[in-house]
């Protein structure tokens, strides 16, 4: 029953697709998610697709809400635009409250004639006391499934103030580097996984096409690519939320991941490291706990400022990872070098702009995208400005 819901969920969602497609480039009109709801109805009342009285309605009425809220997202340039769901991706259906029930920890769902088994993974909660106000059934393209519940719960409280301000530099080498000192290196997950995987994608590429082996040696692919996922997952979880418990202020700089990853040499290795996931990590837990987050315009030259007296060099190439200021004499590391100068740049932020909310350059959703902090103040706010030498 739910591989058949996850089938009406998808005939659903493609066939939505295609007709905002095909009205918007005959017309120039946008569907709304009413007309999509009266769609479906009209749907169910076709012999071709009598199937989908078979199923609940629940989950059909949610994809629908989401490919709506999906056509907002990417009409407020938050999201890209929606596609086409595949029959060997991952797969999900949503039940809201109308259509499952939880009582004494027994899962019942819409249309299934017995309760629905899973293992509880929080030992210390109690399944029992739940009020779901959604379960979402997911099945990986691994072949694992999972169940998930939405509850309602009170807002966490603010985490008590710790004095404590850092900037943070990723990079490549060492994954982040922060303004006191401390390097968080870089686990490369992915790169210790590779060998593994290059022997399962090789299986997978001699199997034929449509056989029982070619399905068995897929699912050994998707496998190990989720032990990568989980663990770079986990570690940027665990690094995240240090960091936002041991500092009042974050300053991190806003990196063009989308425009460096087009680098073949650096594009697998900075794929790996999550930059932007870490960064999305960094906003909803300072929102969350009562940080601030200052994100540095991308074009400030953090790496060949001197943190010390704000010389600023013409050229510093990238293999360069020690300098000496021509200026002061002062010996840099490159990266503790830039998170010091990033940490400057986000106090002259946080002393111009006293009053603002919890994470400056946040974005919360369904708004429109808003400027980086540090992009509306002018440069002469810091205690050093950087100036080329020479009259340049």
């Amino acid at each position: 029953m739910l591989v058949r819901t996850f089938g009406c969920v998808r005939v659903v969602w493609n066939r939505t697709l295609a007709t905002r497609h095909e009205r918007y480039a005959a017309e120039g009109r946008s569907t709304s998610y009413a007309e999509t709801d009266r769609a479906l109805t009209a749907m169910k009342k076709t012999s071709e697709l009598a199937f989908l009285n078979e199923v609940s309605s629940v989950p059909l009425q949610q994809s629908l809400r989401h490919q709506h809220a999906a056509f907002a997202a990417f009409f407020g340039k938050r999201a890209r635009c929606p596609r086409f769901k595949s029959r060997r991706g991952r797969q999900s259906a949503h039940y809201t409250r109308s259509a499952f029930s939880l009582r004494d920890g027994v899962l019942r769902l819409a249309k299934t004639g017995s309760p629905l088994r899973f293992t509880w993974s929080w030992p210390e909660v109690d399944v029992i006391g739940l009020d779901p106000t959604m379960v979402i059934i997911v099945r990986e393209s691994d072949g694992r499934w999972y169940v998930t519940f939405t509850v309602d719960t009170a807002a966490p409280e603010p985490l008590p103030g710790t004095g404590h301000t850092v900037g943070v530099d990723l990079g490549v080498k060492d994954f982040a580097v922060t303004s006191d000192g401390k390097r968080i290196a870089n686990p490369r997950h992915l790169e210790r996984k590779a060998r593994n995987l290059a022997r399962y994608q090789r299986r997978l590429a001699r199997c034929r096409k449509g056989s029982a082996n070619r399905a068995k040696a897929k699912f050994k692919v998707a496998r190990a690519h989720r032990k990568v996922r989980n663990a770079r997952r986990d570690f940027l979880h665990k690094t995240s939320t240090r960091i936002v418990r041991a500092n009042d202020v974050i300053a991190v700089e806003d990196l063009n991941v989308k425009g460096m990853v087009r680098n073949p040499r650096l594009a697998r290795v900075i794929s790996d490291c999550g930059w932007s996931e870490f960064r999305r990590m960094l906003e909803y837990k300072c929102e969350r706990y009562g940080r601030r987050l200052v994100v540095i315009d991308r074009w400030y030259p953090s790496s060949k400022t001197c943190s010390a007296c704000g010389h600023l060099l013409a050229e510093l190439p990238l293999s360069a990872r020690h300098w000496n200021c021509p200026s002061c004499g002062t010996r840099h590391d490159r990266d503790v070098n830039a998170a010091k100068n990033i940490l400057a740049a986000g106090q002259a932020v946080t002393r111009s702009n006293p009053g603002d909310a919890c994470g400056a350059d946040i974005r919360h959703s369904g708004t429109s995208p808003v400027q980086s902090a540090a992009k509306q103040e002018l440069w002469p706010v810091r205690a050093r400005v950087p100036v080329l030498q020479g009259g340049e």
